[in-house]
């Protein structure tokens, strides 16, 4: 049996692997095309409570505040986001002030947190964000009702505990007030529906940047009458 000649024709050259292409960096959008606010009532809301904390901490480096900044929590996954209303995180640099806040390079989430809830965020506040913000171990959360529509009282809190889950913050009366001592070192006071911040230190109210100016323009017209009234004047 007469054996089978081989092919002296060389193996056709194999195809050259395909370059690697670099992954391209992920994007991390600075708004999900959401409104700041629902309604006028809401956007004071947040603003007159943001708006203070910025004077309280504007000489502690390391605490940020931030308001109604979207915050990544999955490193690579620009579909993960949560955008507090306000939030206070400790522990890191004031500055340079962020677009987005990236939880993985941060080191955290936020110690703080503040919602402003209305009828179509409710289920989402209390449910959703509620247990997202328990497993980024925000230390303290916080909801507010400015229309009174669906909470009662329009102020509603609670605090990280040691097995990782939220309790309900008992609201003490004072003065005419709901209270509760936060762990930004200050009270929050429900006052016939305003939402206020004082500082136990100093006995005073913190104000937003327009009460100070308006505290300011005050001042300087009182001065100016007593000067009227100095004699030689």
């Amino acid at each position: 049996m007469r054996q089978a000649q081989r092919s002296s024709s060389p193996a056709p050259p194999r195809p050259a692997p395909k370059a690697l292409r670099a992954e391209a960096p992920v994007h991390y959008p600075e708004s999900d095309g959401r409104p700041m606010a629902e309604t006028p009532a809401h956007w004071h809301a947040m603003v007159g409570f943001a708006s203070p904390l910025h004077g309280f901490f504007k000489d502690r480096p390391d605490a940020y505040v931030g308001s109604n900044m979207l915050m990544y929590h999955a490193e690579g996954d620009n579909r993960r986001s949560v955008s507090p209303d306000v939030f206070v995180a400790f522990g890191v640099p004031k500055l340079p002030e962020r677009r987005v806040w990236l939880v993985w390079e941060e080191g955290k989430a936020a110690d703080f947190v503040l919602e402003v809830t209305s009828r179509s965020t409710r289920r989402e506040d209390e449910v959703g964000k509620k247990a997202l913000y328990a497993r980024l171990e925000v230390r303290e959360y916080w909801q507010f009702d400015p229309l009174g529509e669906c909470l009662d009282p329009r102020l509603r809190g609670c605090v990280l505990g040691a097995d990782g889950k939220y309790r309900q913050v008992d609201l003490e009366e004072r003065g005419g007030a709901l209270c509760h001592d936060s762990l930004l070192g200050v009270t929050l006071r429900l006052e016939d529906g305003r939402l206020r911040l004082h500082d136990p230190t100093r006995g005073e109210y913190l104000l937003t940047h327009a009460e100070e100016r308006e505290a300011r323009r005050l001042a300087e017209v009182r001065l100016a009458e007593l000067e009227r009234r100095l004699p030689g004047a």
